[in-house]
């Protein structure tokens, strides 16, 4: 098992637990503190998150802002890809792909299943989908993240 999926089995263990491990990884990429978001899941495979709608995460017509979508959806991949992949392979996006089907007017849940190829030689570029929907279930949008993974250098 990875250092972040121990981390987060470690930490949901315990009251505010899921609001710490979301502290600690915006604290590794600070800008996902912008959107303030809660782990729901997270396993080798798959990582689910949500963010409530808030003034911060709005735009003009008090819904939740398209960027904001994507950036819940680039954390979900991200965190699902790091606690997916073994200790001598790294990950960096390379490309998305959004298409945005329906207002967000609650909160954002987002659902990111990785399945990462077995054999990658010096590199496999990897799709995660991933979707997002209101919490009354409706679909709002729809990420595809292209994410370049290879074996780490040895130093």
């Amino acid at each position: 098992m990875n250092k972040v999926l121990a981390q987060y089995r470690k930490l949901i263990r315990y009251p505010g637990g899921r609001w710490l491990f979301a502290r600690a990884v915006c604290m590794q990429a600070p800008y996902f503190g912008s959107i303030h978001p809660r782990f729901d899941e997270l396993d080798s495979g798959l990582a689910k998150a949500h963010i409530r709608r808030r003034r911060s995460v709005q735009n003009h017509i008090g819904t939740i802002h398209a960027i904001a979508l994507c950036n819940l959806a680039e954390l979900v991949a991200g965190v699902g890809i790091e606690a997916t992949l073994t200790p001598d392979r790294r990950w960096i996006p390379k490309g998305m792909t959004v298409h945005y089907l329906a207002k967000c007017r609650h909160e954002a849940h987002a659902t990111a299943r990785i399945d990462i190829p077995t054999e990658i030689g010096e590199g496999v570029d990897c799709i995660v989908p991933v979707e997002i929907f209101d919490r009354d279930g409706s679909k709002v949008a729809h990420a595809d993240i292209k994410m370049w993974v290879t074996p780490k250098r040895s130093a």
